[in-house]
């Protein structure tokens, strides 16, 4: 079978040295280079970043979310082994205590994972709160809230006001943040005009036009070479069918990188249809340079922007920090380690069921190594 072939590397935008007798070249050609180095890279590593995130959320859906529905099946047998201990098993009341621990704290999410037939099990032990003792964590947790958002956001409680609900707490909240916003922008919109009538020193009024030309300058450029290479590529124009496809396509591109001011992709493409080469590039007027050297950081910012949106849209995916997998081999690093660990927890938790099962001295056993967690020592993170 033929390999498939490989996708062509988009062609390098470079200025060379003039000649062997000025090998030297000026400030901003330096930094065109860098520039068009750096995009390249850029692309390359926003493209390679996310066809390994699209491949690693397949897999993950492939290989692993079976995995966690494996363990959480491991994990809702040792629940049904627990119940059975609490109820046949002669257990002192401290192994009592940490049964009830495992089960409640270590356990409980397995309501939400795919296994409703442990509810009646849940509610022998962790029996639903009283109507009273709703009410009275309802009250704790508005009372949390409220210094969260005093703090936080500087929105004062009005004691008059009822609270008492979530849904009464949200609507108060929201008013209260409506009501900032409001503020804000009318103080803002205050500033402006202020601004707007103020009239501008001579040197904010040069930088104000120096702005202002540059940005016609930059228009001015991006849209000659746009024309240059439409007139070049109009398919209207073109009588050979499988041209006219091409040119069609091409126009796409062209298109999109205009509107989106890639000045690179359409230097390349005058490359490519040989409307510009290296003497062309060599001879390029330093003004002429430092226009297209502002679109080039713009064009490197927008990358990078794009490869730290790829790195947490993964980190929202995953819920693993972004960091974990800041490459495609970091993140392949990263999915083997977690998997394997998955499969090491499953193989354990097994074993241990199976033990629990058939030997209350092995679960009295295992009850000696666990520790319940004092109250007050911040959240319980606990996985079987």
């Amino acid at each position: 079978m033929a390999k498939k072939a490989a996708a062509p590397k988009p062609q390098l935008v470079h200025i060379q040295a003039t000649s062997a007798d000025n090998p030297l070249l000026s400030k901003a050609q330096k930094e065109f280079n860098r520039l068009t180095r750096r995009i390249a890279k850029l692309e390359k590593e926003v493209t390679d970043y996310r066809t390994a995130a699209t491949a690693l959320r397949q897999r993950v859906q492939a290989e692993y979310r079976p995995l966690q529905a494996q363990h959480n099946a491991e994990r809702a047998k040792l629940v049904q082994v627990f119940d059975f201990a609490l109820e046949n098993h002669k257990i002192t009341k401290g192994e009592r205590t940490k049964i009830l621990d495992l089960l409640v704290n270590g356990c409980i999410d397995l309501l939400e994972r795919g296994h409703p037939e442990l509810q009646p099990i849940f509610d022998k032990y962790a029996p639903p709160p009283t109507p009273e003792e709703d009410a009275e964590l309802e009250k704790q947790a508005s009372e949390m809230m409220k210094m969260m958002f005093e703090q936080q956001f500087g929105i004062k409680f009005d004691p008059k006001v009822d609270v008492s609900t979530r849904e009464k707490f949200q609507a108060y909240v929201d008013e209260q943040m409506n009501a900032q916003e409001a503020d804000y922008e009318a103080k803002e919109a205050q500033q402006a005009e202020r601004r707007a009538q103020r009239k501008k020193t001579p040197k904010q009024q040069a930088a104000e036009d120096k702005r202002l030309a540059e940005e016609k300058t930059i228009t001015k450029s991006v849209r000659g070479l746009y024309l240059d290479l439409v007139k070049a590529l109009h398919p209207d124009r073109e009588p050979d069918e499988a041209e006219k496809i091409r040119k069609t396509e091409l126009m796409k591109k062209v298109t999109v990188a205009y509107e989106q001011n890639e000045l690179l992709t359409l230097l390349r493409l005058q490359m490519e249809l040989n409307h510009i080469d290296q003497t062309h590039l060599e001879n390029l007027a330093e003004d002429q340079l430092k226009t297209y050297n502002k679109l080039l950081r713009e064009q490197v910012a927008e990358l990078d922007g794009q490869l730290y949106d790829e790195q947490m849209n993964l980190q929202s995916f995953t819920g693993q920090p972004y960091y974990n997998f800041l490459s495609p081999i970091a993140m392949e690093y990263d999915y083997q380690r977690q998997k394997t660990q998955l499969e090491y927890k499953i193989r354990t938790l097994a074993a241990e069921v199976l033990a629990f099962e058939h030997d209350p001295a092995a679960l009295k056993a295992f009850l000696k190594t666990h520790k319940v967690p004092r109250p007050g020592h911040g959240p319980i993170m606990m996985q079987f």
